[in-house]
């Protein structure tokens, strides 16, 4: 087991879309030491939530822990730590509601982006099982943002006011009590 670097915003393979991971591969020796660094990695990092690609492996793996419901994060949902293998999301409603979320690979950033707040998410385990659950809230907010890491993107591409895009610092003076109102969460999920 090893942390692993996590890239930062401006690395160009952050922004390339990772190949599917190849199913013979379940279960080899590369494929357990990867999610051991995975899991070492977010822990170092103090995240809930780190995809492949952030430590520059170019594959559609996620994995995501929270470890209890008090978290720098606020109040939220316990979710043992879990991976995600070749994901996929399909939005079950159409309600969205916004979340502050800060990234391992944007740091000292927070930025405010809505996302739909019921999904399904399809997925692979280390077992190779096929494996479906529904996520809402914040939750389902965690499983995009790091799902986005897949496909390219960051969520400072889906923020859509930018005066709503500040350093931390600045969120806690200027947002967090703003935040609180609204009675959305920080999400700082990687």
């Amino acid at each position: 087991m090893a942390v692993r670097e996590v890239i930062r915003m401006g690395h160009p393979h952050l922004r390339v879309p990772a190949a599917p991971y190849p199913t013979e591969h379940l279960g080899s020796a590369e494929f357990n030491e990867l999610v051991s660094d995975m899991r070492e990695t977010l822990h170092a990092y103090s995240g809930i939530g780190l995809a492949a690609p952030q430590i520059d492996v170019g594959l559609r793996i996620v994995v995501i822990e929270i470890e209890n419901t008090s978290t720098r994060y606020g109040e939220i949902e316990h979710t043992p730590f879990e991976v995600y293998i070749n994901p996929t999301i399909t939005s079950i409603a159409d309600e969205t509601a916004g979340y502050w979320e800060g990234c391992l690979s944007v740091p000292g950033m927070m930025g405010y982006v809505e996302r739909p707040q019921h999904i399904l998410v399809d997925y692979l385990t280390p077992g190779g099982v096929d494996k479906s659950i529904e996520a809402h809230g914040f939750l389902a907010t965690v499983f995009q943002h790091e799902f986005d890491h897949l496909d390219g993107t960051l969520y400072v591409d889906r923020i859509k006011d930018l005066s709503l895009f500040s350093f931390e610092e600045e969120f806690v003076q200027f947002h967090a009590d703003i935040n609180a109102q609204d009675e959305n969460s920080v999400d700082k999920t990687d």
